[in-house]
């Protein structure tokens, strides 16, 4: 495991903590920032500040997410409100959606196909607004609590998934505008409980913060406040699989999001309160390893061995995480020591590197180009 401490900085463009970061796909993509107070900043590969403007003096920047099919497009996310943004020049809004969210916006994903745009906001509810007309076609309710994180599934794009501080996880589809079906992420498996609470310590409920989706589209991972990052698997026909939790830091995980740009789709950027950042190959986890015995039973070679640690059958009712696989997830361990706002994990010139955003005006640049 890679354990490093060292940051480079961007900053000299916002005055207020920065909420959050998007990157743009492709090798010379943008980078943006939101912050506090309605400041939303493009920066290029090489931390220099593109561009800078002020939506609102009233409202935080939540969320900044590029499209996938026309990198030039920046949505920000502001009250609720959405804008986009033409990131090559941010004298103003192409286009405002105003009042798409019923409540503060918390959270925006652009399907793969560009189609579509989906948010979640403080009143629970999960909205889908179509690009082409700028209209929500659908509204899906049943969070019961502050709906914190949507996310598309990859190569799906009527079907998504999203969490909330009602400690539930959905997956839903479009098309029936209902969920698929519901996690607990307080129902953790008997093995987890005893570890998630040790003598004089506060227990932490599983509030969900943030939810990711692998490339592959069937795994899910969810930071929750617990300390846990909660994990899920898709299986045919659209049902819960599989659910498995790993713990990830020693107070409330605030962000994970898988990396779309390795060698395998497993690869998990988290941050924490704990002031921690982490990098994890979470392959073997039990929940993800049942998703690749999935992949490889496809070809018609069905003798292939099992996975799992020494051999062993990982069954498909196996519900928590082996501690020495958690141990061995963790590749590095970045000691921030300020309280994580975002981290985004993007290619800089090529390199694997990480973006924080803590409480402070700046970008924290990890380079993890020795991985």
């Amino acid at each position: 495991m890679l354990e490093s401490s060292m940051a480079q900085h961007w900053a000299g463009s916002h005055t207020a903590p920065v909420l959050c970061i998007g990157a743009a796909p492709g090798a010379d993509g943008f980078l943006a920032s939101g912050a506090e107070g309605g400041e939303v900043t493009v920066w290029t590969q090489e931390g220099t500040p593109l561009s800078q403007l002020h939506l609102s003096s009233r409202e935080d920047v939540t969320c900044t997410v590029f499209s996938s099919t026309a990198p030039g497009l920046l949505y920000v996310s502001h009250g609720e409100t959405v804008s986009i943004l033409d990131s090559r020049s941010l004298k103003k809004p192409v286009e405002e959606f105003k009042d798409v969210g019923e409540d503060e916006i918390n959270s925006l994903s652009v399907s793969e196909t560009g189609a579509s745009l989906a948010l979640a906001d403080d009143s629970g509810a999960v909205r889908v607004v179509d690009l082409q007309t700028g209209k929500v076609n659908r509204t899906l309710r049943k969070h019961t609590n502050i709906c914190s994180s949507v996310a598309f599934r990859p190569q799906r794009p009527q079907s998504l998934v999203s969490a909330g501080l009602d400690m539930q996880l959905m997956l839903w589809n479009l098309q029936k505008a209902r969920p698929m079906w519901t996690c607990s992420l307080q129902e953790a498996p008997e093995e987890d409980k005893s570890s998630q609470q040790r003598p004089g310590q506060l227990f932490n409920p599983p509030l969900a913060h943030c939810v990711s989706v692998a490339s592959c589209g069937n795994v899910v991972a969810c930071a929750a406040e617990d300390g846990h990052v909660h994990l899920a698997r898709v299986g045919a026909g659209s049902r819960l699989e599989q659910q498995g939790a790993m713990k990830a830091h020693s107070e409330g995980a605030a962000q994970a999001h898988f990396l779309n740009f390795m060698p395998h789709p497993y690869w998990l950027a988290t941050g924490g309160n704990d002031g921690v950042v982490a990098l994890w190959d979470i392959s073997q986890e039990p929940v993800v390893a049942g998703e690749i015995k999935v992949q490889r039973r496809k070809p018609k070679n069905r003798k292939s061995k099992p996975q799992g640690k020494g051999g062993k059958k990982l069954s498909d009712e196996a519900r928590s995480v082996d501690p020495s696989l958690t141990n061995t997830a963790l590749k590095v361990k970045l000691t921030h020591e300020e309280k994580v706002n975002w981290v985004c994990p993007t290619l800089l010139k090529g390199q694997l590197s990480l973006l924080v955003a803590d409480q402070s005006t700046s970008l924290s640049v990890y380079s993890l180009s020795g991985l």
